[in-house]
C-alpha cells in the first residue's frame, strides 16, 4: 500500500510537469491553421492602379508587395481560407475563375472563400478594372494580361501551399484601436491643421485573429483597419501603410506571417498624406495598435467553422438615356467620364440591354463565437458600424471582399451623393448609380445569413 501511495505521488508529480498543452492536445489545440505567401511584386514596368492621373508606368519599388493566405479548418474538418493581397482589388472577371479552381483543385466552395484586398493605390492594374479611366497603349494592355493570368495561377497555388503546412492552432480574437483615419467627405483635407474636431462616421477598430501552435509559436497574425490606402500616390510598387505595417509585425516577430484585410474604409483617408515617411508612420501605429492586442488576453475561440456566401441581385438606379449620354461626351470636362459615356453609347446604338442589378456578393462566417462578415465593392464605414449594432461590437467587418465592382454607399450617402454616393459608377464602368434602398437590403442579406449560421436568434 505504502508503495502503491508512493508510485502515485511520483506520477502525478510527473504530469504536473508537462505542460498543460501537452496533455490536453488534442482539446486545446483541435484548430488546424496552414499560411503561405507569395512575391506579387510585377517583374517588368507596367501600369499602376488607382490613380487616373498617373500618366506612365511604374518606375520602382518602395517594398515587394504580397499576396497571402491563412486557411482554418475546425475539429470536424470544415475549412476555410482567408487571402489578403496588396492589390487596388479584384473584378469579376478574376475573382470567379480564381474561386471557380479553387473550387475545383481543393474543394472550397465560395461560402470557403475570402478573397481580400488591402486597396493600396500602389499596386498594378489587373484584369479589367477601371477601364475607361486608365489610358493604356498596346504594350500596356498586353503587359496587364500577362501580369493578370500570373497572378491568377499565384493566388490558386497560394490556397495549396497553405493547406501543406496545416498544424493544429489554437485560434483568438479581439479588437484594438488606432486613430489615422479621417472621414474624407465631411472634412476638408487642406483645412487639417486648422480643424479642432474632426466630423462624419468613423471605425477606428483594428480587428486582430492570431493562430498560436502546439509549441506556443506565433503561426499567423490576421488583421484590418478601415482606411483607404492611399498616403502614397507616385510610380513605385508599394503596399502603402498595409504593406509596411505588415512588414513590422513579420520584423517583430520572427517565423509569423501577417495578413492585412481592408475593412468598411471607403470613405475614410488617412490624413496627412503623401509622403513615404508618412506611409511608414501609419503603418507603424498599426502594426503598434496589433502588438499590444497580441500582448493582451485575447478571446480563445471554440473550434467550430460555419460559413455562409450568397450573391444579391442588387438593383442599379435606371440607366441613362441616348441624349443624356451624348451630352457628357460633348460637354464633360472629366476625361474618363467622357469615355465612359461614349462606351455606353456606342452599347445602345448596338441594340445591347445595359445591366439593370449586379450579383453582390454577401459573406458570413462564424469562427467559433467570432462572426466575420466580408462584403464585396468599396464599402462605406457607415456599414461596419452598423453590421456590428447588428451582430456585436466584436464583428469582424471586411469590404473589397471576392470582387470590387463600385463604392457601396450608405443610404445616407446615396441621398447626399458626391463621388461615393453619385459618380463613383463611372469610374468603375457600371452604367448607373445604386438604387435607393440597397443599404437595407445588403443588411437584410447579412442578417438572413448570420441567422443561418445559428448567430442570431430567428427574428420572425
Amino acid at each position: 500500500m505504502k508503495i502503491t501511495l508512493i508510485s502515485l505521488t511520483f506520477s502525478l508529480f510527473i504530469l504536473s510537469c508537462i505542460p498543460s498543452s501537452a496533455q490536453n492536445t488534442s482539446t486545446n489545440y483541435s484548430w488546424k491553421a496552414g499560411v503561405s505567401s507569395v512575391k506579387i511584386t510585377p517583374a517588368e514596368a507596367m501600369p499602376m492602379a488607382g490613380f487616373a492621373s498617373r500618366t506612365h508606368s511604374s518606375e520602382g519599388t518602395l517594398h515587394d508587395i504580397w499576396a497571402k493566405a491563412l486557411l482554418i479548418e475546425d475539429s470536424k474538418g470544415k475549412r476555410a481560407v482567408m487571402i489578403s493581397s496588396d492589390l487596388l482589388g479584384f473584378p469579376k472577371i478574376m475573382s470567379d475563375p480564381i474561386r471557380d479552381r479553387i473550387k475545383t483543385q481543393y474543394g472550397l466552395g465560395r461560402d470557403q472563400i475570402l478573397l481580400n484586398s488591402s486597396h493600396t493605390h500602389s499596386g498594378p492594374v489587373i484584369g479589367d478594372a477601371l477601364s475607361d479611366v486608365y489610358v493604356l497603349d498596346n504594350q500596356q494592355v498586353a503587359s496587364v494580361k500577362k501580369y493578370s493570368k500570373i497572378l491568377e495561377d499565384q493566388i490558386v497555388k497560394l490556397v495549396g501551399d497553405a493547406i501543406k503546412n496545416m498544424e493544429p492552432v489554437e485560434l483568438f480574437s479581439q479588437n484594438g484601436v488606432t486613430r489615422f483615419q479621417v472621414n474624407r467627405r465631411n472634412n476638408n483635407a487642406n483645412l487639417l491643421t486648422q480643424l479642432t474636431e474632426l466630423q462624419g462616421p468613423n471605425d477606428f477598430a483594428v480587428p486582430v485573429l492570431k493562430a498560436v501552435t502546439a509549441k506556443g509559436d506565433l503561426k499567423a497574425i490576421a488583421f484590418g483597419y478601415a482606411c483607404h490606402p492611399t498616403v502614397l500616390s507616385g510610380y513605385d510598387w508599394s503596399g502603402d501603410y498595409p504593406g509596411y505595417a505588415q512588414i513590422e509585425l513579420e520584423k517583430d516577430h520572427p517565423g509569423t506571417t501577417a495578413l492585412f484585410f481592408q475593412s468598411s474604409g471607403a470613405d475614410q483617408n488617412p490624413l496627412p498624406r503623401h509622403t513615404a515617411p508618412l506611409a511608414k508612420q501609419y503603418g507603424r501605429e498599426l502594426a503598434a495598435a496589433v502588438d499590444r492586442v497580441l500582448e493582451e488576453d485575447m478571446r480563445k475561440l471554440p473550434s467550430i467553422l460555419i460559413t455562409s456566401y450568397s450573391e444579391l441581385d442588387l438593383p442599379l438606379a435606371t440607366s441613362p438615356t441616348e441624349a443624356e449620354l451624348t451630352k457628357i461626351v460633348n460637354t464633360s470636362a472629366v476625361p474618363y467620364q467622357k469615355r465612359w459615356a461614349q462606351r455606353f453609347l456606342n452599347k445602345i446604338k448596338a441594340g445591347e440591354k445595359l445591366m439593370t442589378s449586379y450579383p453582390y456578393p454577401v459573406q458570413v462566417w462564424s469562427i467559433g463565437n467570432l462572426p466575420l462578415v466580408s462584403l464585396g465593392g468599396e464599402l462605406l464605414v457607415e456599414y461596419g458600424i452598423k453590421i456590428k449594432q447588428m451582430l456585436g461590437e466584436d464583428t469582424f467587418v471586411y469590404g473589397y471582399s471576392n470582387d470590387v465592382m463600385s463604392y457601396v454607399p450608405s443610404s445616407t450617402v446615396l441621398k447626399e451623393g458626391g463621388y461615393e454616393g453619385e459618380s463613383a459608377h463611372t469610374v468603375y464602368g457600371l452604367p448607373s448609380k445604386w438604387q435607393v434602398g440597397v443599404e437595407s437590403r445588403i443588411l437584410n442579406e447579412v442578417l438572413r445569413l448570420a441567422e443561418k449560421n445559428g448567430q442570431i436568434k430567428n427574428s420572425k
